[in-house]
């Protein structure tokens, strides 16, 4: 059970959206006004979701679209059940995620083509049927995702390494998605002004949760 003065947030985006940064800022912003917040990533989390993080992230050969979506879900389901939900039950905490539902819409859902409904299927049962109360999706364009990684300069992994399509199609599902759950999904521009970006997620915040930082 959740408590009521508890939420679950999510934030979601291409590679080079600055959900990262994003985070970091909201992470701060919440401490400061005496919230327990709690930062997990997916597909990770707890020990069991690192390693089939390592597996999938660093694999060398394709990965089945059902195969990788069902990955996904197993990493999901067990750090909500041995993480996530627990923090919830307990009085002011909120509980970040960088990545979540959405991203299976997109990444396995659109970009591998299994279709939304197989994505949502899977996600019917507890503990995979538990939704953020709002979820920041940090919009950007291709141009400006491959920009920043080359910025960053790190080695791509799995994903990092598909071409310009699989990109586009990420996007698509990610609008998709947007389009699907208008109620949840907060569309913030990810190419304005950092500082303007992480004003635009306090308001959103403030509309879904009544927490004004």
């Amino acid at each position: 059970m959740t408590n009521q003065d508890s939420f679950l947030l999510s934030f979601e985006g291409i590679e080079g959206s600055g959900k990262s940064t994003q985070i970091q800022l909201l992470t701060q912003k919440l401490e400061a006004s005496n919230y327990t917040v709690e930062y997990f990533r997916e597909p990770g989390g707890t020990s069991f979701g690192e390693k089939l993080r390592s597996t999938i992230l660093e694999s060398t050969t394709p990965i089945n679209p059902l195969a990788e979506a069902n990955l996904f879900a197993a990493s999901r389901a067990q750090l909500l059940s041995e993480k996530v939900l627990p923090l919830l039950s307990k009085k002011n905490h909120i509980v970040i995620l960088d990545r979540y539902l959405d991203s299976s819409i997109a990444y396995q859902g659109m970009a591998r083509g299994l279709g939304i409904e197989t994505i949502l299927d899977l996600h019917e049962h507890p503990p995979l049927n538990t939704r953020p109360i709002c979820t920041f999706y940090l919009q950007i364009d291709i141009e400006t995702s491959m920009q920043r990684q080359q910025n960053r300069g790190n080695e791509k992994d799995y994903f990092e390494k598909e071409n310009i399509n699989f990109y586009q199609n990420l996007i698509d599902g990610y609008e998709l998605a947007s389009t699907r759950f208008p109620e949840r999904i907060q569309i913030i521009n990810g190419k304005s002004d950092q500082n303007k970006i992480h004003a635009n997620i306090l308001s959103a915040l403030k509309e879904k949760t009544g927490i004004e930082l």
